[in-house]
């Protein structure tokens, strides 16, 4: 769920705001939605700091990687006491 993945206050606040939106009768729920949408046109679109991240796609660069041979080998003594 969207919740776990905003701050504690914002989920606050939206925790509230939905239980308020849902004792609201279905017209009103869709007053909501319109005001929710002409502001999401009005700051969001316009403005490059408000904009949502965009979405990840998996697969995008498959094979573009790779792994040394000996990345799980045991680094010398030498490298952790900074004499390398």
């Amino acid at each position: 769920m969207l919740i776990s993945f905003i701050p504690v206050r914002i989920a606050v606040t939206f925790s509230a705001l939905l239980i308020k939106l849902q004792a609201l009768p279905p017209q009103q729920q869709q007053q909501v939605l319109d005001f929710v949408e002409f502001l999401t046109q009005k700051y969001v679109q316009s403005n490059p700091n408000y904009s949502q991240k965009k979405r990840r796609i998996a697969g995008l660069h498959e094979g573009m990687g790779w792994i040394a041979e000996d990345f799980n080998a045991p680094l010398s003594d030498e490298f952790w006491m900074g004499q390398e």
